[in-house]
This record gives structure tokens, sequence and C-alpha cells, in this order.
């Protein structure tokens, strides 16, 4: 497909709130717990199908509208997070900031006030730093997440082991979890490589005082490895797919 065309149908699908929010739970490794979600966005292209958070932001970048489909998810799930039953309501939610964000000077204000205007505690929200584009000015984005963490919010560094900004980031941006991209945290699975290099990982994050998610955790005895080596939250099938408002209600209420 052209990429004018993408993006066109992109632009048209924001301006339509046509691009769909799931939530996937995040639990404790101490208790097993469900503790909060990541929002994840969904767009049902006619001609391309359903477009997960990957390829949609992908596509987004291509067409140069990072910016407008990152405050349309973080509005949309705003909107939907002040809606939810009191069932849910004492969920961390993720939600995912670009570079683009961050360089935005109004940004930390922006969201406080939408945070404000929809009631939701900013002690519930989580900041997902992505790589979707890189932090040109590391300082001026420091003190951006200050700011917002400084409410109450936290901030954690996605794909941590896999970007190519990632040490960089650690080193210089306010940080409280780091989030282990699925297919390294399946490196527990591998050889003995392959499991000295992702032990090292959440060890350094976790010398460091961060908590650690890790991400893709599918079977039991891979959230039993990850947690011997020192994951505090886990995400992913074991637990639960990517789920919309009311099936993540039915979740938490029929949770033992």
């Amino acid at each position: 497909m052209p990429r004018r065309r993408l993006a066109d149908d992109l632009r048209a699908a924001i301006d339509r709130s046509e691009i769909e929010l799931r939530y996937q739970p995040q639990v404790a490794s101490a208790d097993g717990r469900i503790t909060g979600v990541e929002v994840l966005a969904r767009w049902r292209h006619p001609l391309l199908g359903e477009l997960g958070a990957e390829r949609l932001f992908a596509a987004a970048g291509r067409a140069r509208l990072l910016p407008a489909l990152s405050q349309h998810i973080q509005g949309a799930a705003l909107a939907e997070v002040a809606a939810w039953p009191a069932s849910l309501r004492k969920l961390h939610v993720a939600i995912n900031v670009t570079a683009s964000d961050l360089a935005r000077q109004d940004f930390a204000a922006d969201l406080l006030a939408r945070a404000a205007t929809f009631g939701i505690d900013t002690a519930r929200l989580t900041l997902e730093i992505t790589e979707h584009e890189p932090i040109v000015d590391l300082g001026s984005a420091a003190q951006v997440l200050e700011r917002l963490r400084a409410t109450g919010a936290s901030v954690a560094l996605d794909d941590f082991g896999t970007g190519y900004c990632g040490i960089a980031y650690l080193r210089s941006l306010p940080l409280d979890y780091v989030k282990i991209d699925g297919e390294l945290s399946a490196d527990l699975l591998r050889g003995p490589r392959e499991q000295v290099v992702i032990r090292h990982v959440i060890a350094m994050a976790r010398e460091l005082d961060l908590g650690v998610i890790a991400e893709g955790v599918e079977t039991a005895g891979h959230r039993d490895l990850l947690a011997q080596a020192g994951a505090t939250h886990f995400q992913g099938f074991l637990y639960a797919p990517p789920l919309d408002s009311g099936r993540l209600a039915t979740l938490i209420n029929n949770a033992p």
C-alpha cells in the first residue's frame, strides 16, 4: 500500500476514533495479584487487517503521525480508565510515551490537566518510554519525567536490553521500572549463554533498585525462572491476552 494512502487512512482513523484500546494485565511476582495493566492499541485497517501496537506505531512513524497517534491514545486511555467500574480503580495503568511527547514543552502540563479533568490520580499512571524514535535531548526529557514523577507517576523503560538507546536512557532518565522484551526473557528457556545474558540484564536493573517487568510469559516454568532471576512483575498469555475493559473487569471480578 502506498505510504501516502496509509497516512491518510491512519489520520482518518484517529479523527474518527477508530483506534481501539486493549489492556494486558501485569502481575506481581510476590503474590500473583494483578496490580496493573499496559495500554495497547489496535487498528482494524480495511485492507491490511488488524494492526497491533508495533505495526501501528511503525506505520505512524513512516507517516509522520507519531505525535498525533500517541496523544490520541493517551487521551482515549484516560477517558476509558475514568469510566472503569470500582473493581478496576486500584489498577496502575501504563501508557506509552514517545520521544515526540517528551520534546513538547507542554507535555507534562497537558497530561496532568487531562488526568485531573478525568479525575485520575497520577499515582496510578506509569509512563512507558518507547524507542519508536530516539530521544534527542535526554536532559530535557529527564526534567519532564521528574515533574511527572513528583506528582506520583512512575516511569518505565520499555524493551530494556534490546533497544539501541537502552543504556543511555538508563543512565540519564529517572526510572522506576524496566521492561524485559518477551524475546529476551525467553532466553531463560534457551542455552546457558542466553541465560547468562538475561540474568545479568535483570541483575543490573535490580542493583539500580528498579522493578523488572518481564513480558511474554506463557508458562509457569518460564515465570518461575524469571522470578528466580529477579523479575518483580510478569506480563503475558500465562495470565491473560490484551483485553477490552469489559473482559478485564470480568477477569478481576473472578480473581480468587
